[in-house]
């Protein structure tokens, strides 16, 4: 693996045709002010950063909901925030996840505080990259590094598919309710993560009050709301992502 100047790059990227990491030397720009409509999640999440940082206990993050409603914008934006205190984002595909310990290993002894952040997670039943993640996440014969957190965002809430034969395996014993072992597989990953943080279509008025911050200088608000409104519509949704989507199809169109 290529060496990295974590105290020059603020992230990486792996890349698992070469076994290494790559240096980003062009952060998305996004910014914490940029987001909208999630002002909760946006709390809670540098509250538990900022702890991570510190050197206090802190969680795993699991983001995790509708989509375009700015759970990987939130991750980016962090990084943002962030970096000059030491944060350092490895961003790692879900299906490289089997190198993660090769990952790891090196930045464990790093002054820096690393979030390992995988985009849209999700295992199939049989897939083998959750069980280096649980390792890294809780340890194993070795404590994990205390100095990495993961953060990941899904629209599955326990991370692996569910089917109705899971649930209808579920027995009751002496009055107590026993999950099958299916579902026990299921919920044991996302337990894992001590944060979670829930994402929801956005209603009518906070897309709207979305659009409002991305156009400041537009005067005929009633224009401005009934086209992003018929945006919203032909695009099938509410969310952060189609208000942005909203601004660079008519930026410049109202007055």
């Amino acid at each position: 693996m290529s060496g990295i100047d974590w105290q020059q790059v603020p992230a990486a990227i792996w890349r698992s045709q070469r076994q290494e990491l790559r240096a980003v030397t062009h952060p998305d720009p996004v910014r914490w002010d940029d987001l909208h409509g999630i002002e909760a999640q946006k709390e809670k999440l540098a509250h538990n950063t900022e702890r991570f940082l510190a050197g206090k206990p802190a969680n795993h993050a699991l983001l995790w909901g509708s989509r375009g409603t700015g759970k990987s914008s939130l991750v980016k934006a962090l990084l943002n925030s962030y970096r000059d205190q030491g944060l350092r984002v490895i961003e790692v595909d879900k299906d490289d996840l089997v190198h993660l310990h090769e990952i790891v290993d090196p930045i464990r002894e790093c002054r820096e505080r690393f979030i390992i952040y995988c985009d849209d997670l999700s295992f199939g039943t049989d897939d083998p990259g959750y069980k280096p993640l649980k390792s890294v996440m809780e340890g194993s014969i070795e404590l994990p590094p205390e100095n990495v957190r993961v953060y990941a965002t899904s629209n599955r809430r326990h991370l692996m598919p569910e089917y109705m034969k899971d649930n209808q395996d579920t027995a009751m014993v002496n009055g107590e309710i026993h999950p099958s072992e299916a579902v026990e597989e299921q919920v044991s990953l996302s337990d894992r993560f001590g944060l979670w943080l829930s994402f929801y279509p956005f209603d009518q008025d906070t897309y709207l009050e979305t659009v409002d911050a991305l156009f400041p200088e537009v005067q005929d608000r009633e224009a401005l709301h009934r086209a992003a409104l018929q945006f919203a519509l032909a695009r099938g949704g509410r969310s952060g992502r189609t208000a942005e989507q909203f601004r660079r199809a008519f930026s410049g169109e109202f007055e």
